[in-house]
């Protein structure tokens, strides 16, 4: 089980945190901070990490590779374990306005697709990813399982 901490200045994702507790296995806290940044800032992002200069509604930052499905330990990575004990995941960027555009789109609320989102870049922080088809299928079953958890299932 992980005791999952998502830090975010601007948003209660407790419910969240707690929804991906059985989606990972570490012998220690594990914390990762979301934050949100406007159309701007999030192209700036994308276009200087991602070679991509466009608008996007999330970004994730992992600061550990190759950790899918794997049991995480902070004796495996004292760089990124800070004084009491928690390893950290890394950054997750979500553009509010491009969520508000998408929650209209899809036709359910902001806060499904915040959540949403914020999940999306959890999984990318704990190693998931959907280039492959296998790959994807398998990160939206984790997407799917932990926002029903909070009741934030597809309407």
């Amino acid at each position: 089980m992980i005791d999952l901490n998502i830090c975010c200045d601007e948003y209660d994702f407790s419910a969240l945190s707690g929804a991906f507790s059985r989606e990972a296995e570490a012998d220690c806290p594990v914390s990762l901070e979301v934050v949100f940044a406007d159309g701007e800032e999030i192209r700036r992002l994308n276009a200087q990490f991602r070679n991509t200069d466009r608008e996007t509604d999330v970004l994730s930052f992992p600061t550990l590779d190759g950790i899918c499905g794997k049991a995480l330990s902070g004796k495996d990575y004292p760089y990124d374990v800070d004084a009491d004990g928690t390893l950290f995941l890394g950054s997750v960027v979500i553009c509010k306005d491009v969520a508000r555009r998408q929650a209209e789109e899809y036709g359910h609320s902001y806060e499904r697709e915040l959540n949403y989102l914020a999940a999306h870049g959890v999984c990318h922080l704990l190693g998931y990813d959907h280039i492959e088809e296998a790959d994807r299928a398998q990160m939206r079953a984790v997407e799917e399982r932990v926002l029903n958890k909070i009741n934030l299932a597809r309407e």
